[in-house]
Formats: C-alpha cells, sequence, structure tokens
C-alpha cells in the first residue's frame, strides 16, 4: 500500500511540474508603460524656414500588449506670402486615439513597436489676409482680410515604427494621412494651412514625424503564447510499380504530431 501511494505521489508531482514548465515556455513578460513624445523635425525644419514652425507632443497609455490610447497635442504658426498677397495662420490641434501593435508579443517583447495608429482631430485657429493686390479693368485694387477664429474637424491614419535604443528611451517615426472632414469656413475661404492637419490644397494631406520618447513601465504581464499543431502530411505511396501490376494500392505513413511554439 505504502509502495502504491508513493508511486501515485509521484506520478502527480512529476504531472505539476510539467505542467509548470510547460506554462512558463508559453508565456512572455510584457511591461506596459506611459509613453511621452517629442516631435522633433518642427524645430528643425523651423530653423531652416521661419515661415513655419510646429510644435508637437504626445502621452500614450498601453492597455494591453496590443493596444495604446494615444493624445497628440501642438501649436502650429504659418506664415505664406507671393507676388499679390499674404497670408498668416496660427493655432493648436489635438489628435486623439488609438495605436494597435501588431507585432507578436514573443516579437515585440514590449520594446518593439511596428504597427498603425487611427485619430480624430480637432484644429482651433486664426487666420488672416494682410494684405492682396487684384487687377482688374478699372485698375489695382489694394485690401486685407481680417482675422478669423474657426475650427476645423479632421481623421488620421498613421502607420510607422518605434523601438528602444536605451532603458527608457525609444525613437520612431510615423506617416501621416489625413482626411479634411470640416475646414470651419466655406469653399471661398478655405484655410491654405492648419493646425495639425497640414496643407488643404490636396484630398489628403500627407506628412512625416519623428519622435523620441521617454516610456514609464507601470506595470508588467504575462500573455500567453498560443501553440499551433503543423498539418499532417502524407507522403505519396510508390504508385509505380503498382500500375506496373495493373492495381493501385494506397499508402500512407502516419507521423507523430509536433507542437511549436509561434
Amino acid at each position: 500500500m505504502r509502495r502504491t501511494y508513493a508511486y501515485f505521489t509521484s506520478i502527480l508531482l512529476i504531472f505539476f511540474c510539467s505542467l509548470l514548465s510547460s506554462h512558463a515556455q508559453d508565456t512572455v513578460l510584457i511591461p506596459l508603460k506611459i509613453k511621452v513624445g517629442l516631435e522633433v523635425s518642427g524645430p528643425g525644419i523651423y530653423f531652416s524656414d521661419k515661415n513655419i514652425l510646429n510644435a508637437e507632443g504626445y502621452i500614450s497609455v498601453d492597455r494591453n500588449e496590443k493596444m495604446a490610447f494615444t493624445l497628440n497635442a501642438g501649436y502650429l504658426d504659418y506664415k505664406y506670402s507671393q507676388y499679390n498677397y499674404k497670408y498668416l495662420t496660427k493655432g493648436s490641434f489635438l489628435r486623439a486615439g488609438v495605436d494597435f501593435n501588431l507585432l507578436k508579443p514573443k516579437k515585440s517583447q514590449g520594446k518593439y513597436w511596428a504597427g498603425i495608429g487611427l485619430r480624430y482631430g480637432l484644429s482651433v485657429y486664426n487666420s488672416e489676409v494682410p494684405s492682396f493686390k487684384k487687377e482688374n479693368y478699372w485698375g489695382t485694387v489694394f485690401s486685407s482680410v481680417g482675422t478669423h477664429t474657426n475650427w476645423a474637424h479632421f481623421i488620421e491614419v498613421s502607420p510607422g515604427v518605434r523601438a528602444d535604443v536605451l532603458k527608457n528611451l525609444s525613437i520612431g517615426w510615423t506617416v501621416s494621412l489625413r482626411k479634411l472632414i470640416y475646414s470651419g469656413s466655406g469653399n471661398n475661404l478655405k484655410p491654405i494651412y492648419l493646425p495639425g492637419y497640414g496643407n488643404t490644397g490636396k484630398s489628403v494631406s500627407t506628412g512625416i514625424s519623428y519622435f523620441i520618447v521617454w516610456n514609464i513601465p507601470f506595470k508588467k504581464i504575462n500573455v500567453i503564447i498560443k501553440k499551433e499543431e503543423p498539418e499532417e502530411t502524407e507522403n505519396e505511396g510508390d504508385t509505380g510499380n503498382s500500375i506496373n501490376q495493373g492495381t493501385t494500392t494506397p499508402r500512407t505513413n502516419s507521423r507523430p504530431r509536433s507542437q511549436g511554439i509561434m
């Protein structure tokens, strides 16, 4: 009886040890983070072109290993002039949405991000035309359009990548594709440039942004890595001899399944 009890206890210990070992191999530890980023290309452009100043930052909070909530905010001061008029606009903007990491947890490990972001944008701006010149049959007319405050709405899709380069510090870039929903003014007074959106002269505004990001880990989670069973393959039988013999004998080779970790 004692031998049976000892044998049964040993079997249970082996079973639980193998279960714990399997569980440890099938999970990965992912840190969830609060990310604070600064866009660096805007100030760089301003040093070479004093007509456009764009300052932008963002904050992001991970919901899980795949999704994060984000909020972008910034300021724009834009000037444009040509031979017959001058145009000025300045204002602030907000873009709120989510980021989705398309990398598998085993690849990302909380350090790498390659995915796509979806945003809804709101722009509050002042625009004016300090002076413009128009020639007609009676001569040349000089005039101006005073300052107007308007609200604009748009949506954005932003694929990109990001990677840790130092502890709690990462860099990355995103490509922005924006579609204007409402400019805040009529078609005849449509602004040339919008804070947070860009050039309104095209149906879709495009741009690229470069970010330096400070990461603040606040929680770690265990993410289960799913297993997949490879499909069974059957070796083709040697049908040449069967044909010569006038009969066909199917042959199958059954092979044990092996499990792989994604």
